[in-house]
């Protein structure tokens, strides 16, 4: 059992990853102590563990910046809270009772608290591989589904397959370093957004992005894990063979929520169900953020999730304190708590 510490605790957020770490910051404007669950062993999700390096466009205050640079302003943002953080661990079983929930750690850890907010994103998360024969063979050494350091790629000849941003962004953002970038897509149309489209254009008019559509996967040539080579075909059969030294497939990830599954939420799928007024769950007491919740024209954006944890931390306070009429203040003149 946790020491005297778990009585504190007034909200438990599963997940630290952006939206998560957002989460405790809007908790601690309103007084609400926190603890913050996940299973990878450092904060930041997909942010830290798959593309710390990868810019992102739509933070607000920020022209572009890198996601691991993200994670390290929302963590230095939380600090003044004093979060106390369980790494390395999931939240595998949850039980209601006359202090609120308490929660039991894949690390046998019990923690007491008196509300819950699920941010844990899509869950554990794997990518989605192509059908390619041998493709293992070639996996951390010349396929990589993430980019966790620019500079690995410098002077690399480089296929990117895929049609949405995270293609589009990855070959904007090596192209000024790599030897070569092919852009492989099965339509002639990307999925991604407009301004990157517009500079995706622009370097491939240039020469420095070429663009092969509309084209598959088919093969991949080398030998003892070093690519030489990358097959892809169009849906008539005819084949091209692209000079490759690395393959980055970015199809999207695979997610599974494992045992919140099994808490009794009432769920859409892979998504939980909330109220977008307020993020709250069916269940008294436990509300659910980010990318793992939906709701009529949720949209999946980091923004939106940052948006949703302050309605969560604004709802949770009120059901905390069901007695007690708060007035917004606004954070430029009432500033951090004390």
């Amino acid at each position: 059992m946790m020491n005297e510490m778990v009585k504190e605790i007034d909200v438990v957020i599963i997940g630290a990853g952006p939206v998560g770490l957002f989460a405790v910051h809007q908790c601690g404007m309103l007084g609400l102590r926190t603890a913050v669950i996940d299973s990878l062993p450092e904060i930041g999700g997909q942010c830290t563990a798959l593309y710390p390096e990868k810019p992102i466009y739509d933070i607000p205050g920020y022209p572009t910046i890198a996601a691991g640079a993200l994670i390290h302003q929302l963590e230095a943002q939380a600090a003044p809270f004093q979060p106390h953080y369980y790494l390395g661990q999931s939240a595998n079983f949850v039980q209601k009772n006359e202090r609120g929930w308490q929660i039991k750690t894949s690390s046998d850890r019990m923690l007491q608290t008196r509300s819950i907010i699920i941010a844990a994103g899509g869950g554990a998360f794997g990518p989605h591989r192509p059908p390619l024969e041998n493709l293992t063979d070639y996996e951390g050494t010349s396929v990589f589904y993430m980019v966790r350091r620019r500079e690995d790629f410098r002077d690399k000849k480089i296929v990117i397959a895929g049609g949405g941003d995270s293609a589009v962004d990855w070959a904007l953002s090596l192209c000024a370093l790599a030897e070569s970038i092919t852009l492989v897509h099965r339509r002639e149309v990307f999925r991604a957004a407009p301004e990157s489209l517009r500079q995706l254009e622009m370097m491939v008019e240039i020469g420095k992005i070429s663009l092969c559509v509309p084209y598959q996967l088919a093969a991949l040539d080398g030998a003892a894990g070093q690519l030489e080579a990358v097959h892809v075909a169009d849906l008539e059969g005819h084949e091209r063979r692209i000079p490759a030294d690395v393959l980055m497939p970015f199809f999207g990830l695979s997610a599974d929520l494992g045992p919140i599954k099994s808490w009794g939420l009432e769920l859409d799928g892979p998504h939980i169900r909330v109220d977008p007024a307020t993020c709250a769950t069916n269940l008294p007491g436990l509300y659910a953020i980010g990318d793992a919740v939906t709701y009529p024209h949720k949209l999946k954006l980091i923004l939106t999730g940052f948006a949703e944890a302050a309605q969560a931390a604004h709802a949770i306070r009120s059901y905390l304190n069901p007695d007690t009429a708060f007035h917004f203040e606004y954070s430029t003149t009432k500033g951090l708590p004390v």
